[in-house]
């Protein structure tokens, strides 16, 4: 049987406000004491994605990703219009998904029965914890309750639902999470967002784990949660799609898809990414990160595009290395020689069937094992010499 790989276009609008900045978080999120002036920045949207569409030509999305930030600070009008510009500028497919974010300190009914006529169809809830002091260590404004409230809510709202859980947090063992996630398996419908916890430079808690004031579970013990961690959903029929995300077959999120498959996607908003393709050739571009000073621009410029770059085909074949090989069903051997002009190593091939970090996928295509899953960026770096 043939898989349908082909990764489509998306389009990424990236909400960067929240109420709190959450310790473990290096995204670009930033809080106001004041409301924020959200038909100001639906001008600045508008203004920048109609740029992006002079960029990118007629194109049919399969995907729009609301991300942040917190998306569910927006009030349901914003969101839907948004939605309308993007309509207007693109042609979205009949089935496209339409994903927001949402916290479930931030979640009403009121609120997301409007969202869902404004056309959002899939919500990915931060719940992080489904345990009250681990939620306050990780500085959520929710306790367990109201994230089972939102969850209820999101199932009864929503055709599609997904929710996001951080581990290998402070003094965990893998018996607790593994019980943590079949209560959280339990819970869900049909995807599970499940990320190691990272201490970033530039959190908060980078600076308390120098000084000291926690640690996070060593390389063996954070291996051992991973291996938990796969094999329990994939017991309850979430197996891993991807190195973090699990699904039942046929509830992948298509959004992300688009990225791990090396497809296109535009991206607007304060700190927002896109790559596409522009004269033949892949175009990436990040814009402004402080939101004013982004709006300011777009309202200068017609955008916030502060930095780009036109990628070489050694650069694309990288990028497409390392966003695929997070994928279960691996790359496409013959689509990263077109990429890069070359093929991969057989000896580098060899060397890594051999020491059982790599797999084949039928004859053209390769995958990384779970052993491989676990050094990753060693594994890319070693394909791509």
């Amino acid at each position: 049987m043939t898989l349908n790989l082909d990764p489509g276009f998306g389009i990424y609008l990236h909400w960067p406000f929240c109420a709190a900045k959450c310790p473990y978080c290096d995204f670009n999120s930033h809080v106001r004491h004041k409301p924020v002036d959200q038909e100001r920045f639906v001008r600045a949207f508008t203004r920048e994605l109609e740029h992006l569409r002079e960029r990118t030509g007629p194109r049919e999305a399969v995907s729009i990703f609301l991300g942040g930030g917190t998306p569910s600070l927006m009030k349901p009008e914003t969101v839907g219009a948004l939605l309308d510009t993007v309509a207007r500028l693109w042609t979205v497919r009949s089935d496209a998904e339409i994903t927001l974010e949402a916290n479930p300190s931030s979640v009403d009914a009121d609120r997301f029965r409007g969202y869902r006529l404004a056309g959002v169809n899939r919500v990915s809830l931060g719940v992080q914890a489904l345990n009250d002091p681990d939620l306050r260590f990780l500085g959520r404004l929710h306790g367990v309750d109201e994230a089972k409230r939102a969850i209820a809510l999101a199932r009864e709202t929503f055709p599609r639902m997904s929710f996001d859980l951080i581990y290998a947090r402070p003094n965990q063992t893998p018996e607790a999470w593994g019980r943590e996630l079949e209560e959280a398996i339990g819970l869900a419908a049909d995807h599970l967002s499940l990320y190691q916890l990272t201490i970033e430079e530039g959190t908060a808690f980078y600076g308390l784990h120098q000084r000291g004031k926690f640690a996070v579970p060593d390389g063996e013990t954070g291996a051992e949660l991973y291996r938990v961690t796969q094999e329990v959903t994939a017991a309850n029929g979430l197996p891993a799609y991807e190195i973090s995300n699990h699904a039942r077959p046929g509830a992948e999120s298509r959004h992300n898809l688009v990225y791990w498959r090396y497809g296109e996607y535009v991206g607007a908003g304060p700190g927002a990414h896109g790559r596409f393709k522009e004269k033949g050739r892949r175009i990436v571009t990040m814009t402004e990160r402080l939101p004013e000073a982004w709006a300011a621009l777009v309202e200068e410029k017609g955008h916030g595009i502060v930095d780009g770059e036109r990628l070489d085909s050694e650069e694309e074949a990288d990028e497409f290395l390392l966003m695929g090989l997070r994928l279960a069903e691996g790359i496409d051997l013959d689509r990263y020689e077109k990429l890069a002009g070359r093929p991969l190593s057989n000896r580098q091939i060899g060397n890594l069937l051999s020491e059982g970090l790599i797999a084949p996928v039928g004859n053209s295509r390769i995958r990384a094992t779970p052993s491989g899953m676990i050094v990753l960026d060693a594994l890319v770096a070693d394909l791509a010499r």
